[in-house]
Formats: C-alpha cells, sequence, structure tokens
C-alpha cells in the first residue's frame, strides 16, 4: 500500500515539469494593441515553442492562426512636382475667374462673460464672538518648577 501510494505521489510531482512544453493561447492586454511576434500579428492566435526569459534556451516559436504585418506600409505617394495627377483622392476643380459669387453671409457676433457674486458686507467685529478655549498643560515634559 505504501509502495503504491509513494509511486502515486511521484507520478503526480513530475506530471507538472512537463506542462510547460505545450502551446499558448494569446490574448492581448488592452483592446485594439496587436502583439507583434517576428512580424506577425499573434491576437488571439495559437504559439507554440519554447521561448521567454524563463528557459535557458531560444527556439523559434510558430504561430497558427496569425497575420503578416507590414511594418513599413506601401502606400501611393504623390509628389505635385512630377507633373501627373494623383491615382486617387479628390478632383480639384478651379472655379472660373468670372462666375457669379454667393451673397456674402449675414455678420455674426458672440460674446461671453463671467463675474462673481457679490459678497454680503461684514463687520470689523463680529457679533457674538466665540468663547475662548484655553489648552490644557502638557505635564509630559516634567513639572515646571525644575530648570531645563
Amino acid at each position: 500500500m505504501r509502495i503504491g501510494v509513494a509511486l502515486a505521489l511521484s507520478i503526480a510531482m513530475t506530471s507538472t515539469a512537463f506542462a510547460g512544453g505545450g502551446f499558448e493561447i494569446v490574448i492581448p492586454g488592452r483592446p485594439g494593441v496587436p502583439v507583434i511576434i517576428n512580424g506577425v500579428d499573434a491576437s488571439y492566435s495559437v504559439v507554440e515553442g519554447d521561448w521567454g526569459l524563463g528557459k535557458g534556451t531560444h527556439v523559434q516559436p510558430t504561430v497558427y492562426g496569425g497575420r503578416y504585418i507590414d511594418p513599413v506600409p506601401h502606400v501611393g505617394h504623390y509628389y505635385p512636382s512630377a507633373g501627373r495627377m494623383p491615382g486617387y483622392g479628390r478632383l480639384e476643380i478651379e472655379p472660373p475667374a468670372n462666375r457669379r459669387l454667393p451673397e456674402p453671409a449675414e455678420s455674426y457676433h458672440q460674446s461671453w462673460s463671467a463675474q462673481s457674486a457679490p459678497l454680503p458686507a461684514q463687520s470689523n467685529v463680529p457679533v457674538n464672538p466665540p468663547e475662548i478655549i484655553y489648552a490644557p498643560r502638557d505635564y509630559r515634559r516634567g513639572p515646571e518648577h525644575l530648570p531645563r
């Protein structure tokens, strides 16, 4: 009986050593901020491999379900000095100089101001002054008749 319990205990204790070699599901810490591993967006995908600061070796991780992220996005550029029109965007149409102009807009003016509420009249001497409260003597320093 004791041998069976010892065997079961040793099997249970050594099985946790094999728990770190599996796969991990990557969940971002903040919504909208991707987790990038070697140029691949690994958010909500499976990552397999022995990697991280806690491991003695570094094995290239494999990302299943991620998508490639281009570090420098390729966008179209428009250089007006080339003399060519852009391939996309709004088409600028210059109106003729002798066109009929629209009516001028009506005048508009708005202003804001702020001021404090008026204070009530104050007298120099309070009508009902507070009573004088004397603080108790502090006898923790010793009697007062001893020189310091």
